[in-house]
Formats: structure tokens, C-alpha cells, sequence
């Protein structure tokens, strides 16, 4: 005999909707999900649009009640201040889901889709989800008023350097750029004898005038003006003034140090040349090749100046060069340079070849000089010198030619040249062929100084075709491999054009 077994798997009963009579599961309201939808609009309270400020100036959005930050699209940060703003009628259901609805980058449009959770009738639990439509209005922030009015400022940083030429400047320009120590400006503005830097706060001053410190041998003092007082809450608004002043010596000036400095580096002769200023100044006995650096507490201590003008510099061809290989060294001296050579050289002006006069010299630049090319120098000889530490030194000791580089066809330099520098933009007073030499002077600097070129950012010149080294004069020049790529993004988030600070 067989035996029926029954089957253990039991579906559960039905009932029927009480609003419309579908058979449904049983729940706590005995209405089905169609009736209790349309009974019941849990997202009733939370708003459909929201309207969300952005800057265009800055691409940043704006966060109740008075932050500006910046967010990508789609990004996690982009949809927290989204859902924010629907924070209170989001608090009276729960949140389970919510993200972004793919939308055009220039519609001026976020999408956001929620998934919410609420207990309706007799504790039954009804999910929805709908989109928010958020649209972006334009609206400039405070800190880009500010810059748009160019007037509106509570510190400004003058940098300030005695001194004809601009090397320390430009130079200090790129450091600047590389860092990003411009991005607190409010307005960079250029004059005759040195920059103004505005700020919208007096702790960015601050951290600008520390930055020049760390960068340039400077020194620096402060005052502050009142503005306005509010003497019941004693309250006051200031604006402060930061006075850099940079040292006056610049790269390839020859100075006469005091005989007391002379003497503590190492008593090397007076009469330096200057290599290099970075941190310190970096200066060289062109007669022993002892170097010493000089920091900026011990030059305002025992302070020098430049014995000669830059336009001064003359053109020597050099006669006859040798190499000095054992020079004699005095008691106590310093530290010898390792990348020059000393050499003795008789040279003649290229102005005075018609004459038989020829100079006597030692220089540093042993190492480069061949018979037949041609150097720049001081003629200290024929040069009126109104120094007080020259004047008091033995005409003996005083050399005849300071010699400072080696000089290179200019025209094929900057034909051949295949890179570039970056620029701040800045208001300008005006713009004469002197600056430009100047600029020219400085990116021949960066080609010869390897010291220097560490520490700035150099991009390629797409424009200009890359050329072999063969037919090459000696020149200097940066290798690619040194370069780098320059990025142009010409597009923000928003698909508008973007602005930089930062002008090539």
C-alpha cells in the first residue's frame, strides 16, 4: 500500500484590497501599494527645485550660512551641500539612497535622486524615490568682489630692492609661481622699483612675508592704520602695511666687502664677485676662488654695495688664457669653489682694438675662457669708483678688470631657445626694451646656472622645434629632460572658459 504525502511548502493567504479589491499579502494597512501611493505622498514637504549659488570667478559653491567651497561635479562633497539644503524636510523621513542623475556640465543643472523610507498607516512602511532638480544661479562671492574692485584690501606686502636690475625679481617670480604663494591675492601690482602684493587678510600678509624670508635675504618692519572703531563692542578694523626690503646686490655684480666681513669669511680679498642669490648671496674671490655666503642678518650688519652699474659691463676678447694649478692660499681661508677654475688671462677691449693696451687679470671663469672669445667685465681702471671701502684699499690691490661671464651670441640663443617661463599677471606701469634685456639677462642665467634652474619650473616650447646640439657654439642650454610639459585646461566644471591666475 502507497501512502499520499503532503506537501510542506505552504503559500501564504491572500486578502483583498479594501480600496480597490487586488488580492495582496497581508499588511498592517490592508491596502495595496498602488492605493496606499496615491492616499499617501511621503516626499509631500520636500522641495522639487532648489536653487544652488556658484561663483564663476572662483568655481566655488556656496554653503549656507556664509562658506564658499569648491566641489567637482558628481562628486561626494557636491552632493552633501545638495542634501543639505534640504536638510530639515529630509529629517522627517529616512534617507536611503540618493545620487546624481547625469546631466549636461553646461545646462546649469544638478540632478539628484533620493530613495526615502516612511511609516504610514498602522505602521506599514511605504518607499518612494523621486528627482530634485537643483539649478545653479551665478552669483560672485565676497573674495572675488573684492578682487573685482582692486580697492577693497586689509594688508599689502611691498617688496622692495634697490637696484637697477630685476634678476632677484624675476626670480623670485617663479619661486612664487611654483609654490602657489600668489593664489591669496587680491591684485598684483608692479612698480618701478619692486612689487605690491594686496590681501584680503592680514594672515596671508603674513605668510607671504615669511615665504620672502625663507626665499631672499631681506628685512622687513610693519605698521597699521586705523580704519573705522566700534566702541561698544570694541571692535577695530585695521590695515596693515609689510615693507620688504631685498638686499641690494644682484647676480654678476662685482662689490668691496668691509675689511672686518672680509676678514670672518675666511679673509678673502675685498673685491667679490657675486654667482648667485638665492637664500643668502652667494659670492666668489675671482683671485683665489674662495666662496663665502652671506645671509641677510650679516649683511644689514656690515652692509656693501655694487661697485658697478649692469650697463657698464664691457666686451674683452681674451688674448691669452692659462690655468693657474696650484694657487697659494692664505692663513684661515675659507672655502674653495670646485666647479670654476682659476685662471690668468690678458684681455683687450673689442672697443679699443685699433690700440696695442692690454689688461692683466685673474679670474674664475678659467674654465670656459679660450684665446679669441669674448668676456663681459668691469674696467675698474678707467671706471670712476665711489665706493668708501675702495677708496680706502691700496691701489695694488685693486684689479684692473673684474671679469663676470663668458658672452654668447644673444640672437642665437633666443632663436634656438625651446622653453619658457610662466608669468604672474600683474598690473604694469609700462613696459620699456630695458626690462625686456633684463628678462633676456635672466633666462641666459637660468641656461648657465644649474644651482638656480632647481629650483624653477621650466616648460617646453611646443613652437618651437627641437634642434640638435651640433653646430652648437658652446652655449648653454637646458635639456629636455629638464623640461616640463605645460597643461592648459581651457574649461571649468561648468563648461565656461577658465581664468588663471597665471599668464604665459
Amino acid at each position: 500500500m502507497e501512502y499520499m504525502t503532503e506537501s510542506t511548502d505552504r503559500t501564504p493567504g491572500h486578502i483583498l484590497c479594501c480600496e480597490c479589491g487586488v488580492p495582496i499579502s497581508p499588511n498592517p494597512a490592508n491596502i495595496c501599494v498602488a492605493c496606499l501611493r496615491s492616499k499617501v505622498d511621503i516626499s509631500q514637504g520636500i522641495p522639487k527645485q532648489v536653487s544652488v549659488s556658484f561663483c564663476k570667478q572662483c568655481q566655488r559653491y556656496f554653503q549656507p550660512p556664509g562658506t564658499w567651497i569648491q566641489c567637482a561635479l558628481e562628486s561626494r562633497e557636491l552632493l552633501a551641500l545638495c542634501l543639505k539644503k534640504i536638510k530639515a524636510p529630509l529629517s522627517k523621513v529616512r534617507l536611503v539612497d540618493a545620487g546624481f542623475v547625469w546631466t549636461e556640465p553646461h545646462s546649469k543643472r544638478l540632478k539628484v535622486k533620493l530613495t526615502i523610507q516612511k511609516e504610514v498607516m498602522n505602521g506599514a512602511i511605504l518607499q518612494q524615490v523621486f528627482v530634485v532638480d537643483y539649478v545653479v544661479q551665478p552669483q560672485m562671492c565676497g573674495d572675488c568682489h573684492r578682487v573685482e574692485a582692486k580697492d577693497f584690501w586689509k594688508a599689502v606686502v611691498q617688496v622692495r630692492q634697490k637696484t637697477l636690475h630685476k634678476k632677484t625679481f624675476y626670480y623670485l617670480e617663479q619661486l612664487i609661481l611654483k609654490y602657489g604663494m600668489h593664489q591669496n591675492t587680491l591684485r598684483i601690482k608692479e612698480i618701478h622699483d619692486g612689487l605690491d602684493f594686496y590681501y584680503s587678510s592680514k594672515q596671508h600678509a603674513q605668510k607671504m612675508v615669511e615665504f620672502l624670508q625663507c626665499t631672499v635675504p631681506c628685512r622687513h618692519k610693519t605698521s597699521q592704520r586705523l580704519i573705522s572703531q566700534d566702541i561698544h563692542s570694541n571692535t577695530y578694523n585695521y590695515k596693515s602695511t609689510f615693507s620688504v626690503e631685498i638686499v641690494p646686490i644682484c647676480k654678476d655684480n662685482a662689490v668691496c666687502l668691509s675689511p672686518k666681513l672680509a676678514q670672518s669669511l675666511g679673509n678673502m680679498n675685498q673685491i667679490c664677485v657675486c654667482i648667485r642669490v638665492t637664500s643668502v648671496i652667494h659670492l666668489i674671490d675671482p683671485n683665489t676662488l674662495q666662496v663665502a655666503d652671506i645671509d641677510g642678518s650679516t649683511f644689514w650688519s656690515h652692509p656693501f654695495n655694487s661697485l658697478c652699474h649692469p650697463k657698464q659691463l664691457e666686451e674683452f676678447i681674451v688674448m691669452e688664457c692659462s690655468i693657474v694649478r696650484d694657487p697659494k692660499r692664505n692663513a684661515g681661508a675659507g672655502m674653495i669653489s670646485k666647479k670654476h677654475t682659476l685662471g690668468e688671462v690678458w684681455v683687450q677691449k673689442t672697443s679699443e682694438m685699433n690700440t696695442d693696451k692690454q689688461y692683466f687679470c685673474r679670474t674664475h671663469l678659467g674654465h670656459l675662457l679660450n684665446p679669441g672669445d669674448l668676456v663681459l667685465g668691469f674696467d675698474l681702471a678707467n671706471c670712476n669708483l665711489n665706493d668708501e671701502y675702495v677708496n680706502k684699499m691700496n691701489s695694488d690691490r685693486v684689479p684692473d678688470v673684474v671679469l663676470i661671464k663668458k658672452n654668447y651670441d644673444r640672437t642665437k640663443r633666443q632663436r634656438r631657445r625651446n622653453w619658457k617661463l610662466k608669468e604672474l599677471a600683474r598690473d604694469r606701469e609700462n613696459m620699456d626694451t630695458d626690462d625686456e634685456r633684463q628678462y633676456q639677462d635672466f633666462l641666459e642665467d637660468l641656461e648657465e646656472d644649474e644651482a638656480i634652474r632647481k629650483s624653477v619650473n621650466i616648460y617646453r616650447d611646443s613652437t618651437v622645434p627641437v634642434e640638435s646640439d651640433t653646430d652648437d657654439e658652446g652655449a648653454p642650454r637646458i635639456s629636455l629632460a629638464e623640461m616640463l610639459e605645460d597643461l592648459h585646461i581651457s574649461q571649468d566644471a561648468t563648461g565656461e572658459e577658465a581664468e588663471s591666475m597665471m599668464t604665459q
